[in-house]
């Protein structure tokens, strides 16, 4: 995408941040990123942000718009929740290792609560209902869906307050998380989880098998999977003795980046890998998300879904 057009600049992670608040950052993102699908080889696809559907007999009157009427004359009937097309939860990782920034001009949490507020925006102006999980070790956050204007601002107020909580050891329980999930939403959703994937290494398996069991339960599933590229994918740090300290457990140990670079490489490579692979079987969309970069990748992904969704 082109970046000269003022909106396009919100898609910068960087620029997002100096906004004042979730809502402005949220609006401004999803505006830069029409701009862009206008501007872009993905022009084809169409984003309606309808708060009217056209009148059809039978409707009841009394839910005509006399005032769009008035400016078009034609007859539109307004929409409500119940009318929406789709129910969506934004599943978020608020776990410690999601507090790392790397590179990165934001951590990757930060990087996430905006992408979500971005989705919740754009979902709620397509009229779909859309909700919000937050995790760490266990469940902590449940906003069961809605498509209403004074919900989306509740969620994206939420999203503000989590961005603010004060760094607290939280270790991740992604794989009893997911489950409880799965177990929770009891209508059939798209369910875009938005997490860097570190849980115990020992419990990779158990972790897939949460996933299967979304879909399972019937449920679209979309994994937006966020690393900071650089430091994250492909250790880039400085060739000089290190101490890396895990950001869960406060484990250290000091190595020369050098020397362990391509093995740590490689062994990134598969771990990732082996997701995508196992997520193509379950029949889940699997994103990698560099939180360098852009956030216009992951909507793109969204709107992907959305469309085949219907």
């Amino acid at each position: 995408m082109s970046q000269h057009p003022a909106s396009l600049r919100y898609l910068d992670p960087v620029v997002a941040s100096r906004l004042d608040n979730m809502e402005m950052r949220a609006r401004m993102i999803v505006e830069g990123f029409i701009t862009g699908l206008h501007k872009s080889p993905y022009h084809g696809f169409s984003v309606e942000f309808a708060e009217h559907r056209p009148y059809n007999p039978g409707d009841e009157l009394r839910h005509v718009d006399w005032k769009a009427f008035a400016k078009t004359d034609r007859y539109y009937v307004k929409q409500y929740e119940e009318e929406t097309n789709l129910r969506s939860y934004v599943v978020l990782d608020t776990s410690q290792s999601m507090r790392y920034r790397g590179n990165a001009s934001l951590s990757k949490f930060e990087y996430a609560a905006y992408l979500a507020g971005a989705l919740h925006y754009l979902m709620v102006k397509q009229r779909d209902a859309t909700g919000l999980i937050a995790f760490d070790d266990t469940v902590h956050t449940v906003m069961p869906p809605k498509s209403t204007n004074s919900f989306l601002r509740q969620l994206l107020i939420k999203l503000e307050n989590l961005s603010q909580d004060p760094e607290q050891p939280r270790q991740t329980g992604a794989a009893t998380a997911l489950d409880s999930v799965a177990d929770r939403i009891s209508r059939r959703s798209l369910v875009m989880i938005l997490t860097d994937l570190f849980e115990n290494v020992n419990r990779h398996d158990d972790l897939l098998k949460s996933l299967r069991h979304l879909r399972y339960r019937g449920h679209e599933v979309l994994v937006f999977h966020l690393l900071d590229s650089a430091t994250e994918r492909e250790f880039e740090f400085p060739d000089v003795p290190s101490v890396f300290r895990d950001m869960e457990t406060g484990q250290e140990v000091t190595l020369h980046p050098a020397q362990l670079r391509e093995n740590y490489k490689e062994a990134v490579r598969a771990f990732s890998e082996r997701f995508r692979v196992r997520c193509r079987e379950y029949n889940i969309d699997f994103v990698e998300v560099d939180t360098g970069g852009s956030f216009d990748a992951a909507l793109l992904s969204y709107l992907n879904k959305r469309k085949t969704l219907g």
